[in-house]
């Protein structure tokens, strides 16, 4: 079953899983993805009306779904594990005590640095995702705040980001672990700058 399969029939399973569990046609929920979808007229847009990029009948050297075919299953099963964590946690209430002392007991701000120091050892879209479901009540400056912290801290370590666990299944041995760990430095003083440019650039938000 695993060696005749390919992530990239993994991955369109993974949609059809997803269009079933919000009770909307899969075919929907891609459209809605592409844009192609209009949710107010319930129809689908004219093509001829939408802006193409490129002619469609030209062909390009770079395909998409080849290369994310040469991903293994060792990143795949690891974005598969982090989704359904988050939905285990949130389901058993473990997420609300999360709100409870990050958006609560603490300083907002305090905790969107957190998260962003977490994401640096958890996939940042999961985190990011688990921050929504949260739905804390905070200002329009602490939502820039952690969706800021949780990209650039997401950074900090190989594997705290997707692209960079993508990157490490398909570039072995070029980019390693190890060897995004000589740059955490600097990145770690990127990631102080971007939160006192946030401040200073958008303090009218919070």
């Amino acid at each position: 079953m695993w060696s005749t399969s390919s992530p990239r029939d993994f991955l369109s399973g993974l949609c059809a899983c997803y269009g079933r569990g919000n009770h909307r046609p899969q075919k929907i929920q891609y459209l809605r993805k592409t844009g192609a979808y209009n949710g107010k007229r319930g129809a689908l847009q004219d093509t001829d009306e939408m802006e193409m990029p490129y002619n469609l009948d030209e062909s390009h050297a770079f395909d998409v779904f080849h290369n994310v075919s040469r991903l293994e299953w060792d990143t795949m099963l690891f974005f598969y594990g982090v989704m359904v964590s988050v939905g285990g946690l949130s389901f058993i209430g473990y997420l609300d005590y999360a709100s409870q002392f990050l958006y609560t007991d603490l300083d907002p701000t305090i905790a969107n640095v957190l998260v962003g120091v977490v994401s640096a050892f958890i996939d940042n879209g999961t985190i990011m995702y688990a921050v929504l479901t949260m739905a804390p009540d905070i200002s329009q400056g602490q939502w820039l705040l952690v969706t800021l912290t949780a990209g650039v801290g997401g950074s900090l370590l190989a594997i705290g980001s997707a692209a960079g666990v993508g990157l490490l299944g398909q570039a072995k041995g070029v980019y390693t672990f190890g060897a995004h760990l000589k740059w955490m430095p600097v990145i770690a003083l990127g990631y102080a700058g971007s939160i006192f440019a946030h401040f200073l650039i958008n303090a009218r938000y919070f």
